[in-house]
């Protein structure tokens, strides 16, 4: 092991499954499989939500919004880990993991203030369906969109600066794929929202209304709870039961999972993006 008393300057190693290398590289064929899936699915799902007028809604915007974080959060890790994975050196330099680590953590971040207010246009939604296009009018979802960005990219400035300070105690080697962060969780907005539709919708006498507003909210349900699912799964495990290679391999689940299966999600059930898609193809 490489030792330094400094706390800047100097390289990282990414050790990954550098000592299982047909492990290795059977991973890094998954991982480029999903990451050209998001990036197909992602950029599609922003160009569409563009392109066609039918999808100028608030739902659409935030989701425009998702699909941009998802890519960029990606590609701020996936390609450096395939260098890592594909190459000899395994090493990162402290300015790069920083730079990783600090956009990481505001993309992170601002996923999650951005499900939250996702959850609570689906509220909007369910619960004043009459009055959703007067409350969520265009100036407040771009309000809404910038205080996700600013707040996160404001959260991964505090911590980064905190962890930049800090001593490496002569250690240069990292036991993982990337220069890993933990997500903070505003999951009680999202729960607190939930329950409140839960309860407007348990209030509907129509049978047909209570389905049209599990169908209102259930795609950002499936996403809030892959997001979380895997957050929780890979960050709350007991210590007897840890495992760093299952941790590593966790990661890369969470890491590529979520932004892979979101565009699918909200599309193969979606009437309005098949319409949408059925227009497009009938200009061209």
């Amino acid at each position: 092991m490489e030792t330094a008393n400094d706390s800047t300057g100097g390289d990282f190693i990414l050790v990954g499954f550098s000592e299982r290398p047909e492990l290795e590289l059977i991973l890094s064929l998954f991982v480029l499989t999903f990451y050209t899936i998001t990036l197909v699915g992602n950029v599609a799902i922003i160009l569409l939500s563009i392109l066609d007028t039918g999808l100028h809604t608030p739902m659409y915007f935030f989701l425009r919004n998702l699909s941009v974080l998802d890519l960029c959060f990606t590609t701020s890790i996936v390609p450096q880990m395939l260098v890592n994975m594909w190459g000899g050196n395994k090493k990162i330099s402290y300015a790069g993991c920083m730079v990783q680590y600090w956009v990481a953590l505001a993309l992170g971040s601002t996923e999650c203030v951005l499900l939250a207010v996702m959850a609570i246009d689906r509220y909007v939604a369910v619960c004043w369906p009459l009055r959703y296009a007067s409350i969520m009018h265009p100036r407040l979802c771009q309000l809404l969109a910038a205080a996700s960005w600013c707040s996160g990219f404001a959260n991964s400035f505090l911590q980064s600066s905190m962890a930049m300070v800090l001593p490496r105690c002569g250690n240069r080697r990292v036991d993982h794929f990337f220069c890993e962060l933990l997500i903070t969780m505003p999951v009680s907005i999202i729960l607190t929202t939930y329950v409140c539709i839960a309860r407007a919708v348990v209030k509907m006498r129509s049978a047909e209304g209570r389905k049209k507003a599990f169908g209102t909210c259930a795609s950002h349900l499936m996403v809030v709870s892959l997001f979380y699912g895997t957050i929780m799964f890979l960050y709350l495990q007991p210590k007897d039961n840890y495992s760093q290679d299952q941790s590593k391999a966790l990661a890369v689940l969470y890491m590529i999972l979520a932004p892979t299966l979101n565009p699918l999600i909200y599309t193969l059930r979606n009437k309005d993006v098949k319409k949408a898609v059925r227009r497009l193809i009938g200009k061209e």
